[in-house]
């Protein structure tokens, strides 16, 4: 039988390992054997005890519990107090469609930290959540390890896996009192998960005063909903969000349509649920195919304005005054629908200039003719061919709008901590440009991984460090200031200070200006909304 002096022993055994001088070389795939595993304690952590394992001089803690759930019910919290809990391995992701190991018991996360010794200084916290919209995605792949991250910037780095698609956002609170929380129980996961960050992380040698989120596409977006969520008031104190907005989220009402076209391909009752808390985990996974009644295609899910857990849009009709003073950096990609539609797709190959506006039309995600946008388009970029005007234009009018609609609230407002940057890098992959998804590479330094657009060659390693260095300065002194990092000044109006990340960063005053305001023409209309 362990007892907890043996526990203890474990951990100052590892702790006193010597650690990692910050500025390393970059892997280029931080996948590596990991060493024996070594018992380590939390000290004084509420919620147990864990092993881990080394990797490369940095402590990583794989699949630890964070919190339990019953389906459609919000999530309560996990303790292991006066046990050791293996955490060598990642747990599975949550229900989705696509392949891997899955499962419902999916609340749980993953750190690697420099040292654990209890008398160093506390590490600024980054904790990352992963995209996929709503409905997909996990942060158990190579992209988004933390190793080099934690050993590069001297930070501890968290990933947190949580409820998609029906089993975190199927809103049911209007059907059944059983299940007020319904709609938002992704965030809700994510909210129980900053609070096991804030009570147990010092025990990892983060400091649970300077936790600073980021996420990237559904993940920013989920980061900047819980930006207007009260119950995640003070959990986080800096924040950045890459090509990923939420302006408003889904109004009741369209939330409950999207339900009741769910239940129907289910074959459930409105009158009874219960057939959902018993029905196979699959069974739940295939109805996603279900038809939306409001924007057709397969049912959205996403956060619901359901007045009790979520009582305001997040930037809509202005920047909730909640998150006004925490530091906050957005981010889009150059090039973001160059990784929705490739090179190679129907939809791209063939362009002329008569069949242009018909093609690009579906992809532009707003009502503008289409024929004009090609005109205007062609005029302002005369050398371009039909598949460039293609690529530019549905970026600006798909990836941009809520990006600058967030930037410009908090501006308006009067936050003076917000900065904006692009990714204008371009992949050696050729016809990709600079992507979406190109930036979470950047700041993981997972160069190497599957999944990255970035390649490993100097100016991308170059970039890498930088991107790294800004948002570790953030998440250590509320700005991005770093060595390494050009100047890079706060966003304000009417100058929209903006971060060219490139061969050459720079920062420039509004580069998007001319198709800023070419979309601003319309309304922005939140998918899902």
């Amino acid at each position: 039988m362990t007892t907890r002096r043996s526990v203890l022993a474990g951990g100052l055994a590892l702790a006193a390992m010597p650690g990692v001088a910050r500025g390393q070389r970059l892997a280029a795939d931080p996948r590596t054997a990991p060493k024996p595993a070594r018992e380590v304690a939390i000290a004084g952590g509420p919620d147990g005890a864990f092993s881990g394992d080394t990797v490369n001089g940095v402590h990583r803690f794989l699949g630890v519990r964070y919190g339990r759930a019953e389906r459609f019910r919000a999530p309560v919290r996990a303790s292991h107090e006066g046990e050791i809990v293996p955490a060598n391995e990642f747990s599975a992701m949550a229900p989705q469609r696509g392949n891997g190991a899955q499962s419902e018991d999916c609340l749980k996360l993953n750190i690697w930290t420099p040292t654990i010794l209890a008398s160093a200084p506390k590490r600024p916290v980054m904790v990352y959540i992963h995209g996929g919209a709503y409905s997909g995605g996990t942060v158990t792949v190579p992209l988004n390890d933390g190793e080099t991250l934690a050993r590069t910037e001297d930070v501890v780095v968290v990933t947190v896996n949580h409820r998609l698609n029906a089993f975190g956002y199927l809103y049911l609170a209007r059907l059944d009192p059983r299940f007020p929380d319904s709609g938002n129980l992704g965030q809700l996961d994510l909210i129980l998960a900053l609070e096991w960050i804030r009570d147990n992380i010092a025990a990892f040698g983060g400091d649970p005063g300077r936790v600073f989120v980021f996420g990237q596409s559904g993940g920013g977006a989920k980061i900047a909903t819980l930006m207007g969520m009260p119950a995640a008031k003070g959990l986080f104190h800096s924040a950045a969000t890459m090509s990923g907005q939420q302006v408003t989220a889904s109004g009741p009402m369209n939330a409950t349509r999207r339900a009741q076209a769910y239940l129907a391909k289910l074959g459930v009752k409105e009158s009874d649920l219960s057939p959902l808390l018993d029905m196979p985990m699959e069974r739940l996974v295939e109805a996603l195919d279900a038809t939306d009644p409001i924007l057709g295609g397969g049912v959205y899910f996403g956060p619901v304005l359901d007045m009790k857990w979520l009582t305001r849009h997040p930037f809509w009709p202005d920047a909730n005054p909640q998150s006004l003073h925490i530091p906050m950096i957005l981010g889009n990609t150059h090039d973001e629908t160059r990784a929705f539609v490739s090179p190679d797709s129907p939809k791209v190959k063939g362009l002329t200039w008569d069949n242009l506006a018909a093609a690009m039309a579906p992809e532009l995600r707003m009502d503008l003719l289409p024929e004009w946008i090609v005109g205007e388009y062609r005029a302002h970029f005369p050398n371009d061919t039909p598949e460039q005007i293609f690529y530019r234009a549905t970026t600006a009018g798909r990836s941009w709008p809520g990006q600058v609609i967030e930037a410009d609230a908090r501006a308006a407002a009067g936050a003076k901590a917000t900065w904006v940057y692009q990714v204008d890098f371009q992949s050696p992959i050729p016809g990709r440009g600079a992507p979406h998804t190109m930036d979470i590479a950047l700041a993981f330094g997972t160069l190497g991984a599957q999944g990255s657009f970035t390649g490993t060659g100097p100016e991308a390693q170059r970039l890498s460090r930088q991107v790294m260095a800004a948002f570790a300065a953030l998440a250590r002194t509320g700005k991005p200031v770093a060595k390494g990092v050009p100047a890079w000044p706060a966003y304000t109006l009417p100058k929209r200070a903006t971060m060219l990340f490139d061969v050459n960063s720079r920062a420039v005053n509004d580069p998007r200006k001319w198709e800023r305001e070419l979309f601003a023409r319309v309304p922005y209309i939140q998918p899902g909304s």
